[in-house]
């Protein structure tokens, strides 16, 4: 009886670790770059202990040099590692990607599921909101929020910049977890707890959200990388993170492009990070989304 006791509780505790198993099986470009995500968070965590320079110490000795071991992506116009540069960039970009993702894609399943649960007149104000904010380009609504809301830094990053990725996100994920939220809000179990006097926002938030998870968790993989995107084109139009803090749409532009000719690793390594984490989240989510859907396994 004991040996059946001991094999039934280590079950379950090897069940997690066969699905993370059977996901690197099935989908291998997804596991790659899961690994590449988790590379990027592990220098953005660690920063102070992985780069090998200080990002602010000024070298008016060392002004665009080439890479070297010294500097392995050379310096910029005011003396300063790129690499380690690049290192703490990915702790902006990781921070303003998952804190933008996170709220825009919270609000749009909130927004979704309230327009599925109650339909009628709150579903159709709710998605003609939705369709005039689908009328503007993302990063045409993300400048607007900027310019509106102008700039409020703390700890060197940008609230209000947060918020302007945000809010873009959100009619995406509305329409996307609305769709799903349908057939959900049709169980018996909807009736039932409505039946039994329990409060809409009890029905929404207990009932109808955790069955919306695997939609809800492909939307907030997806959008990150486009967060870091859209992050790092505002910060190239000034608009973003400012000076000094690392950050690789900032490190693109101003003094990367003026010394294009001159030094050129200047804008070609921030280029290439940007492009390897939108790259990464945008497969993961793919890849996420292929398991995740039952219709991707037939």
């Amino acid at each position: 009886m004991t040996t059946i006791a001991t094999t039934e509780k280590a079950e379950p505790a090897r069940r997690p670790r066969s699905q993370i198993l059977e996901f690197m099986r099935q989908q291998p470009m997804g596991a790659a770059s899961f690994v590449v995500i988790v590379v990027m968070m592990f220098a953005g965590v660690f920063a102070e202990r992985v780069a090998p320079h200080d990002p602010l110490d000024i070298d008016f000795g060392g002004i665009l040099a080439p890479p070297s071991w010294e500097h392995w992506t050379g310096t910029d116009a005011f003396g300063r590692d790129t690499f380690s540069r690049i290192i703490y960039g990915a702790r902006t970009a990781l921070i303003i990607g998952f804190a933008s993702s996170f709220i825009g894609s919270s609000l749009g399943a909130l927004l979704g599921a309230t327009c599925a649960y109650f339909g009628g007149r709150v579903d159709m104000v709710i998605q003609r909101f939705v369709d005039i904010m689908l009328s503007f380009p993302i990063i045409v609504l993300a400048l607007v929020v900027v310019a509106v809301l102008g700039k409020w830094q703390v700890l060197g990053i940008d609230i209000n910049l947060i918020f302007a990725i945000a809010i873009p996100i959100v009619p995406n994920v509305t329409r996307i977890v609305r769709s799903a939220a349908l057939s959900v809000r049709a169980m018996p179990y909807i009736d039932a707890a409505r039946t039994a006097g329990y409060s809409h926002l009890r029905i929404i938030c207990r009932h109808m959200l955790p069955n919306l998870m695997a939609p809800y968790l492909i939307m907030l993989t997806a959008y990150i990388a486009q967060a870091i995107l859209l992050e790092a084109s505002l910060s190239f139009l000034g608009l973003g993170v400012a000076e000094p803090t690392p950050a690789w749409g900032l490190m693109l532009s101003g003094n990367a492009t003026d010394f294009f000719r001159e030094a050129p690793w200047m804008a070609l390594f921030p280029g290439i990070a940007i492009s390897l984490a939108v790259f990464a989240f945008s497969l993961f989510g793919d890849s996420l989304r292929d398991w995740l859907d039952p219709k991707f396994k037939v």
